[in-house]
């Protein structure tokens, strides 16, 4: 994974996370991963790492977890450790919660 800005892609994304479910990484800059796809509707969803697939699968949606890890500051670096919030609580998503209240 290569961390980025773009925000056309999404692995490797930097963002910040602003949910409650995680609070270890409550404002915390964090890198996609994975998008776990429909993860909030099914308990079989698609693991995807890569951007061609995310986009065939319709993209990131309010109904995925993403797979983040976070910055770790006094080691420069992000780490092994891998989380799965809601996109919503994601900065970089959090708009479409606002579009499917």
């Amino acid at each position: 994974m290569e961390p980025h800005d773009d925000p056309r892609r999404v692995i490797g994304r930097r963002t910040r996370y602003h949910g409650d479910e995680h609070p270890y990484l409550r404002g915390l800059e964090v890198a996609i991963v994975a998008v776990l796809k429909d993860a909030l509707r099914v308990e079989e969803h698609a693991y995807l790492t890569d951007d061609d697939e995310i986009a065939r699968a319709g993209g990131v949606t309010v109904h995925d977890r993403i797979e983040v890890a976070p910055w770790i500051e006094k080691e420069g670096r992000f780490s092994f450790v891998t989380s799965d919030p809601k996109a919503v609580d994601l900065g970089a998503y959090a708009h479409l919660a606002k579009r499917n209240d």
